[in-house]
C-alpha cells in the first residue's frame, strides 16, 4: 500500500497545467478542479518566467500568451 501512496504524491508533484490570462488572479485549486481531496484556496504569484508553483500540492501553472494588463 505504501507503493501506491508514493506513486499517488509524486503524481501530485508532478501535475502541470496551462494557463491563460483568463485565470488570472491564479489560485489553486481551480474552480475546474475536483474538491473532493482539495487543500485551502491559495493565491499564486507568478514569476518572471510565467510559472507558479503551489506549495501545497506541487502542482506547476503556466502561463500561455500574456498576461492581461490593468484591472
Amino acid at each position: 500500500m505504501t507503493a501506491k501512496l508514493d506513486d499517488d504524491t509524486n503524481r501530485r508533484k508532478m501535475r502541470q497545467v496551462q494557463i491563460s490570462g483568463a485565470d488570472l488572479p491564479l489560485h489553486c485549486p481551480l474552480p475546474s478542479q475536483p474538491l473532493w481531496d482539495a487543500h485551502p484556496r491559495v493565491f499564486l504569484p507568478l514569476g518572471a518566467d510565467g510559472e507558479a508553483l503551489c506549495p501545497y500540492c506541487g502542482t506547476r501553472y503556466i502561463l500561455q500568451g500574456a498576461a492581461k494588463t490593468g484591472h
